[in-house]
């Protein structure tokens, strides 16, 4: 795991929330594993072809050691592990959907498609619906 050469001083609450999911990665495994609730790390994996193992490992490390995901070992045969939000990540859950909300709001690009995780969101009506005409000018 890499480790910055000096602390960083952080001296607004915001500041050291966002770092929390600072990362290409770490916010697109939070969002999967809220909406699985229980996912093991090779269905997280498919969900995320593009990254590499060394780097999901290491983002599940870091959201771990951030107490925002619990990580759960069976002692079964063949042994399972399963990752789960933590009550600190289910904490945080309103606070992304809000941020979800308001950058759909000022965000459209037309090229990307949605996540499959905010493609659901959208669909429990938990993110900010399609704008329309109407929501113009408030």
């Amino acid at each position: 795991m890499y480790q910055q050469k000096s602390n960083k001083i952080i001296k607004c609450p915001a500041e050291y929330g966002l770092s929390l999911f600072s990362g290409k990665w770490k916010l697109r495994i939070f969002c999967i594993i809220n909406d699985r609730k229980n996912i093991r790390y090779s269905d997280l994996r498919s969900e995320l072809p593009d990254i590499s193992d060394p780097v999901l490992s290491s983002a599940l490390k870091e959201l771990i050691r951030d107490e925002l995901i619990v990580r759960e070992r069976f002692n079964e045969m063949p042994p399972r592990t399963t990752y789960r939000l933590s009550e600190r990540g289910e904490s945080a859950v309103p606070i992304l959907q809000a941020l979800c909300r308001w950058a759909s709001s000022i965000y459209s690009d037309g090229k990307n498609e949605l996540a499959p995780q905010c493609s659901r969101c959208r669909e429990d009506g938990n993110a900010a619906p399609e704008s329309t005409d109407s929501d113009e000018g408030k």
